[in-house]
């Protein structure tokens, strides 16, 4: 059954046909079950990926908000400063 020795839920997904194969063959070759490869790579993503950090916040811990100098305030919110944005011209 499980390698696993905390209690766990399953997941059932769907991969196109190649990435099934890859996976076989990184378990033969690897010796791992494929249930021990996905559990691995997903867990290496969600220590990767930052959870729980909205776009926002995401941007403003890059130092990307705030970044353009002498621009109005409400450059970004305020309807007339669109005007014309993304018009050819």
């Amino acid at each position: 059954m499980s390698d696993m020795a905390t209690p766990s839920s399953r997941i059932t997904f769907r991969v196109p046909g190649d990435v099934a194969e890859r996976l076989r063959r990184a378990s033969l070759a690897s010796g791992k079950s494929e249930s021990q490869l996905l559990r691995e790579a997903v867990e290496s993503l969600l220590t990767v990926v930052p959870q729980g950090k909205s776009a926002y916040d995401l941007f403003f811990d890059s130092g990307l908000i705030g970044t353009v100098r002498d621009a109005p305030s409400d450059l970004s919110t305020n309807a007339a400063r669109f005007e014309g944005f993304g018009t050819s011209q």
